[in-house]
């Protein structure tokens, strides 16, 4: 089953959220109502999808998921929306 890495962006708090769903939209929409109560997407009800990457599989969609969040790196976040590849790429080299 297809799985999906995530950014969502947020305008009012100028921040970036990064996440993996199997249903893109139903999870942006969860995200703006607060369903997710210790997320950090709590801090605003504007988020929008700036990028969605999909996965072969939930396994490869988590691998990403948290090599993103390890960089903390907006810079990098950014890169990875000009440039996708660079996620097909980390995945290629995966172990």
């Amino acid at each position: 089953m297809s799985h999906f890495v995530y950014i969502l962006f947020s305008k009012t708090t100028s921040k970036y959220y990064i996440g993996e769903t199997h249903n893109v939209d139903e999870r942006v929409k969860n995200h703006n109502q607060h369903n997710y109560l210790n997320s950090y997407s709590k801090i605003a009800n504007d988020w929008e999808l700036a990028f969605c990457f999909e996965c072969s599989d939930r396994n490869n969609a988590l691998y990403l998921e948290k090599f993103i969040k390890k960089m903390k790196s907006r810079l990098f976040i950014q890169k990875i929306i000009a440039n996708p590849e660079i996620l097909s790429d980390i995945l290629s080299k995966k172990k």
